[in-house]
């Protein structure tokens, strides 16, 4: 099989595509639900226990689903076992936290040294000045500052971004996810119905949140990123946004759309963040920016850097990290480069090369031509789309370029798929909007499994 990167983006139409019955997929619906509460016993015990202490009974909101989650107790590898004995072939792999597999020999050699020397210093080190380094060449930045989460990487780039501008107003793009922090959850996935046009969207805020000065953009749309900044460039610090989005299956950018917002950007005098916490490494070796070759001012990291132990950063331009230096922004945090984090960082970079990558993506790359192909056959209404070692099938006959679009694809079909799988050991996100991950540690066994279960699906639709 060859090790070499893949084109730079996949998306593959369906050549004859016709609706499927409406009332199948309801049956159909009917009958997997069924079939997930007969099987799943353990997991509703352990749902109505975790009731007790925490809300929804569980640790995160995305994690729980209706009538209640798989709960997990082992995982290695590409599988995981839940509390009911069924072996389940990961997909999701923690969104990309697992791009090494559950429990990668590196990953645990690493961590077991470190557990020999401290978990936590809180001061300086050479273990933190270590991760730094292989970070900043990976990405190809200049300094860099690590945090614990995704959450905290995009707050604290928007921070610094302020901080150095000396201006307080943010622009994001409309279904943008990038994390909890109150002004980038602002039109995270807005009611439609409160989001106003979809070339001019209306910022919609969730409740509870308090968003300051934000602005909300179409994906893929230069013109409406323009009137943005002509109108506020002199109060707009900063636009953050995914390179590719990742919380929408996977929405790929126009070709020379990135290239347009980095020169809008530098134009307007507006700073460009890069959230990377989702591609990061599974865009390949470099992330994104790299991949894609349009460089940001800064970047955000987390997911795949850390080997699936809790890391995140973020960094970019020294000039714009010296308002960390002189004062205009500080940045705290007790857990920053653990050891235990930094352990992961030097795993990852050692596994994490161009070519255990590009096997990876030949393996996710077959997996979307083979799947196409079934598409074509039973002329279903979808289409695949992938990006480095993620890929989904989108529920639409039409590319999905944007918020809008995306709403209008057939989440009650993604119910179903998704469903389907799950009751036949394949577990994917959570949510009918994420995508699959081809990890280090899938083989080709793993795509047959993956291809076959959708062929059985299409069958089924087509019944």
């Amino acid at each position: 099989m060859t090790s070499q990167l893949q084109p730079q983006t996949f998306r593959k139409l369906s050549n004859n595509p016709r609706p499927v019955d409406v009332s199948r997929v309801e049956s159909l619906l009917a009958t997997e639900w069924d079939r997930f509460s007969k099987s799943t016993f353990g997991s509703r015990i352990e749902y109505d226990l975790a009731l007790g202490t925490m809300p929804m009974g569980v640790p995160s909101s995305f994690q729980h689903w209706d009538p209640f989650p798989i709960s997990i107790v082992s995982a290695k590898g590409a599988w995981m076992t839940d509390v009911d004995g069924r072996q389940l072939l990961d997909l999701s792999m923690g969104f990309g936290a697992m791009l090494a597999g559950h429990l990668n020999p590196e990953v645990v050699k690493e961590t077991k040294a470190a557990l020999e020397t401290g978990t936590l210093f809180v001061t300086p080190s050479p273990i933190s000045r270590d991760g730094a380094e292989r970070l900043c060449k990976r990405f190809g930045i200049d300094q860099l500052r690590f945090a614990n989460s995704g959450t905290e990487a995009t707050m604290y780039a928007v921070r610094l971004a302020k901080g150095y501008s000396g201006k307080d107003g943010i622009v994001k793009v409309e279904g943008g996810y990038h994390g909890s922090w109150d002004p980038l959850t602002v039109s995270a996935k807005p009611d439609l119905k409160l989001a106003g046009p979809a070339d001019a969207p209306t910022p919609v805020i969730p409740a509870g949140a308090l968003s300051g000065e934000v602005h909300v953009v179409p994906f893929n749309n230069l013109a409406a990123l323009e009137r943005i900044f002509q109108a506020h460039s002199k109060t707009i610090a900063c636009l953050i946004m995914e390179p590719v989005l990742e919380n929408l299956a996977i929405v790929l950018p126009d070709e020379g759309y990135l290239a347009g917002v980095r020169a809008l950007c530098d134009e307007y005098g507006i700073i460009l963040i890069f959230d990377e916490v989702k591609t990061g490494l599974t865009a390949g070796p470099r992330g994104a920016a790299a991949r894609i070759g349009v460089k940001p001012d800064l970047i955000c990291l987390a997911k795949s850097i850390g080997g699936g132990l809790p890391l995140a950063a973020f960094g970019g331009k020294k000039e714009i990290m010296s308002a960390v230096a002189d004062g205009r922004f500080d940045h705290f945090g007790t857990f920053n480069a653990n050891p235990l984090a930094m352990a992961g960082v030097r795993a990852m970079d050692k596994v994490c090369t161009d070519e255990s990558l590009g096997k990876a993506e030949a393996l996710n790359y077959q997996a979307l031509d083979r799947i196409t192909d079934i598409i074509n056959e039973y002329e279903l209404p979808a289409h695949t789309v992938g990006f480095g070692i993620k890929g989904c099938i989108t529920w639409s006959i039409d590319p999905v370029r944007n918020y809008r679009d995306y709403k209008a694809t057939d989440f009650k079909v993604a119910e179903l798929s998704w469903l389907w799988s799950l009751n036949r050991g394949i577990i994917t996100p959570p949510g009918l909007d994420e995508q699959w991950l081809i990890s280090l540690a899938h083989e080709q066994n793993e795509i047959d499994i993956l291809v076959e279960d959708f062929r059985q699906i299409a069958e089924a639709l087509r019944a």
